[in-house]
C-alpha cells in the first residue's frame, strides 16, 4: 500500500521580514481556495504545515472542508538563508545551491535543510503509512526534500515552481516511486515528468 505526500508550496504572499506571521495576498488566498477545490479529490487522511501563517493558510480550506485539524510541524519550515537578510537574493540563492555545504551567517546550508527535510518526511511515512497527506509548505525546503530522493530534482526545477505548486509524491516504505504534478496553471508548462 503506499503512502501519498502531497506538498503544497504555499501560495502568493505580502512580504514582510518576519517569516512565522507572513500572511498570503489577496491572490494567494484565491489561489489557496483553488488548492482546497483541487485537493477536495485526493481523499485526503492528514493535513501538516509548517508553522509559517502563509503555509498554514494555504492548506487551512482544505482542512476545514474535511474537519480536520492542522498538525504544525516545525521541521517543514522554510530553510534559512540567512540571518539577515541578503543584498541580492539571486545571487545568495544560487550560492547555496552550487555548494550544498556551504551556509550565509546564520543560515543553513542545503545539506542542513534537507536532513532536517527528509528525516521530518521519514518520520511522517512511518507514523501515517498508506495515508494520503498533505502537507503546507515552502518552495526551497520542498525541493531539498525530493533532490534527497532523487536527484533530478534541483535549482533548475525549483526556479520554474509555481506559487501555490502541488506535487504528490508515491512512496512504497520510504522508496519514492512515482511523483506528480497535480497544480497546473492556464499559463505554465510543466516540463517535469514523472519518475
Amino acid at each position: 500500500m503506499r503512502t501519498n505526500i502531497i506538498f503544497v508550496r504555499h501560495a502568493h504572499s505580502d512580504y514582510t521580514p518576519e517569516e512565522r506571521t507572513r500572511p498570503l495576498s489577496e491572490k494567494g488566498l484565491r489561489d489557496a481556495q483553488a488548492v482546497s477545490e483541487l485537493l477536495k479529490k485526493e481523499n485526503i487522511h492528514h493535513v501538516l504545515s509548517s508553522p509559517y501563517r502563509r503555509a498554514i493558510q494555504t492548506v487551512e480550506g482544505i482542512a476545514v472542508s474535511l474537519g480536520k485539524e492542522i498538525v504544525i510541524e516545525e521541521d517543514f519550515k522554510e530553510r534559512v538563508l540567512s540571518e539577515k537578510p541578503v543584498e541580492d537574493f539571486h545571487a545568495a540563492i544560487t550560492r547555496v545551491w552550487e555548494d550544498e555545504e556551504f551556509s550565509w551567517d546564520g543560515g543553513e546550508s542545503n545539506k542542513a535543510a534537507q536532513d532536517r527535510g527528509v528525516k521530518a518526511i521519514k518520520r511522517v511515512l512511518r507514523r501515517l503509512k498508506g495515508k494520503n497527506i498533505v502537507i503546507g509548505t515552502h518552495g526551497n525546503l520542498m525541493v531539498l526534500i525530493m533532490n534527497g530522493f532523487d536527484s533530478r530534482y534541483g535549482f533548475d526545477f525549483w526556479k520554474q515552481l509555481d506559487m501555490p505548486d502541488i506535487y504528490k509524491l508515491s512512496f512504497d516504505g520510504s522508496e519514492l516511486k512515482e511523483v506528480t504534478r497535480l497544480w497546473r496553471r492556464k499559463d505554465s508548462v510543466d516540463i517535469w515528468n514523472s519518475l
